[in-house]
Protein backbone atom coordinates (compact mmCIF):
# COMPACT_ATOMS: atom_id res chain seq x y z
CA UNK A 1 0.00 0.00 0.00
CA UNK A 2 1.11 3.29 -1.08
CA UNK A 3 2.20 5.84 1.90
CA UNK A 4 -0.57 7.97 0.35
CA UNK A 5 -3.37 5.54 0.75
CA UNK A 6 -1.60 4.47 4.24
CA UNK A 7 -2.15 8.58 5.23
CA UNK A 8 -5.75 8.56 4.06
CA UNK A 9 -7.07 5.44 5.74
CA UNK A 10 -5.54 6.85 8.93
CA UNK A 11 -7.45 9.73 8.25
CA UNK A 12 -10.56 8.20 8.01
CA UNK A 13 -9.96 6.29 10.93
CA UNK A 14 -9.26 9.49 12.85
CA UNK A 15 -12.32 11.38 11.71
CA UNK A 16 -14.58 8.77 12.55
CA UNK A 17 -13.09 8.56 15.90
CA UNK A 18 -13.26 12.14 16.76
CA UNK A 19 -17.18 11.61 15.66
CA UNK A 20 -18.01 9.39 18.23
CA UNK A 21 -15.76 9.83 20.97
CA UNK A 22 -16.22 14.02 20.99
CA UNK A 23 -18.90 16.61 20.96
CA UNK A 24 -18.28 19.68 18.39
CA UNK A 25 -16.95 22.29 18.64
CA UNK A 26 -14.01 20.89 21.07
CA UNK A 27 -11.01 21.73 21.97
CA UNK A 28 -8.29 20.10 20.59
CA UNK A 29 -4.96 18.60 21.59
CA UNK A 30 -2.43 18.28 18.75
CA UNK A 31 1.33 17.00 19.59
CA UNK A 32 4.09 17.07 16.80
CA UNK A 33 7.84 15.92 17.28
CA UNK A 34 10.36 18.11 15.14
CA UNK A 35 14.25 18.34 15.28
CA UNK A 36 15.64 20.44 17.86
CA UNK A 37 15.36 23.49 15.10
CA UNK A 38 13.70 26.98 15.94
CA UNK A 39 12.93 27.20 11.98
CA UNK A 40 10.98 23.86 12.16
CA UNK A 41 9.21 25.16 15.96
CA UNK A 42 8.53 28.21 14.29
CA UNK A 43 6.85 27.22 11.04
CA UNK A 44 4.28 24.87 13.30
CA UNK A 45 3.63 28.26 15.88
CA UNK A 46 2.77 30.31 12.60
CA UNK A 47 0.47 27.79 11.46
CA UNK A 48 -1.57 27.88 14.65
CA UNK A 49 -1.00 31.81 14.94
CA UNK A 50 -4.40 34.16 15.29
CA UNK A 51 -6.44 31.85 16.04
CA UNK A 52 -5.95 31.64 19.84
CA UNK A 53 -3.82 28.21 20.49
CA UNK A 54 -1.78 27.42 23.39
CA UNK A 55 1.51 26.41 22.48
CA UNK A 56 4.02 24.74 24.43
CA UNK A 57 7.19 23.59 23.65
CA UNK A 58 9.53 20.41 25.88
CA UNK A 59 13.07 19.60 24.46
CA UNK A 60 13.63 15.63 25.11
CA UNK A 61 16.82 15.01 27.17
CA UNK A 62 19.23 14.77 24.50
CA UNK A 63 17.96 18.33 22.99
CA UNK A 64 17.39 16.82 19.81
CA UNK A 65 14.06 16.66 19.06
CA UNK A 66 11.48 19.46 20.74
CA UNK A 67 8.20 18.22 21.48
CA UNK A 68 5.15 21.19 20.54
CA UNK A 69 1.80 20.73 22.02
CA UNK A 70 -1.16 22.94 20.39
CA UNK A 71 -4.58 23.40 22.07
CA UNK A 72 -6.90 24.87 20.47
CA UNK A 73 -11.01 25.15 19.73
CA UNK A 74 -11.55 23.20 16.64
CA UNK A 75 -15.47 23.11 14.66
CA UNK A 76 -15.29 19.58 13.63
CA UNK A 77 -13.12 16.78 12.97
CA UNK A 78 -12.18 17.72 9.46
CA UNK A 79 -10.82 21.32 10.58
CA UNK A 80 -8.51 18.60 13.01
CA UNK A 81 -7.48 16.64 10.05
CA UNK A 82 -7.12 19.16 7.45
CA UNK A 83 -4.63 21.66 10.19
CA UNK A 84 -2.66 18.13 10.36
CA UNK A 85 -2.49 17.73 6.46
CA UNK A 86 -1.21 21.30 6.78
CA UNK A 87 1.43 21.25 9.48
CA UNK A 88 2.70 17.82 7.08
CA UNK A 89 3.02 19.39 3.93
CA UNK A 90 4.84 22.64 5.23
CA UNK A 91 6.90 21.38 7.74
CA UNK A 92 9.64 19.21 6.89
CA UNK A 93 10.58 16.25 9.31
CA UNK A 94 7.12 16.22 11.71
CA UNK A 95 5.96 13.62 13.79
CA UNK A 96 2.31 14.07 14.18
CA UNK A 97 0.82 12.17 17.53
Amino acid sequence: MSPEKKSEEFYKKLRSQLYETTSWPSEYLYKFIVPSDAKKINQIEALFDNVGAVINTTESKTGKYTSVSVNLQMKDPDAVISKYKEVAKKVEGVISL
